[in-house]
């Protein structure tokens, strides 16, 4: 009897659709490693966090909420709570590296604006992005 029941349900499941047609969603995940930056923009958190919310909101999205954390003297891992989605920044002053990511859902966001901002803060003399469609 368990067993049946068992059967039944993993049946069931798999005939349950995972995705309606009449609800379509999509998303960009803008996912970048900025090498080389000026190590001074790296290390001013203040500019930084200002940026942060400057490239967020030249994207079109809407920021909800920050939080960080420094690690003192200089380093910040820092995310911005979107509405639709988030964005976020890890620094390594030490290396003048960072990595930076942004994930929105749906069209209406632009990721190179966003992209934009950071890059002429930062000025990074290399870098590596990857931009997924999700």
């Amino acid at each position: 009897m368990i067993k049946q029941a068992f059967i039944g349900l993993i049946l069931f499941l798999f005939s349950v659709p995972v995705f309606s047609s009449e609800y379509e969603f999509s998303g960009t995940h803008y996912i970048a490693s900025y090498v080389d930056c000026d190590h001074q923009a790296l290390c001013d958190l203040q500019t930084l966090r200002d940026v942060m919310i400057q490239g967020v909101e030249a994207s079109g999205a809407t920021l909800l909420n920050l939080t960080e954390h420094v690690f003192l003297p200089d380093s910040i891992t820092m995310v911005l709570l979107l509405s639709e989605s988030h964005a976020s920044i890890h620094t390594y002053p030490e290396h003048d590296s960072c990595y930076v990511d942004l994930f929105t859902c749906g069209d209406s966001c632009d990721y190179r604006k966003f992209e934009e901002v950071l890059q002429k803060y930062l000025c990074p003399k290399s870098i590596e992005i990857d931009v997924l469609r999700r």
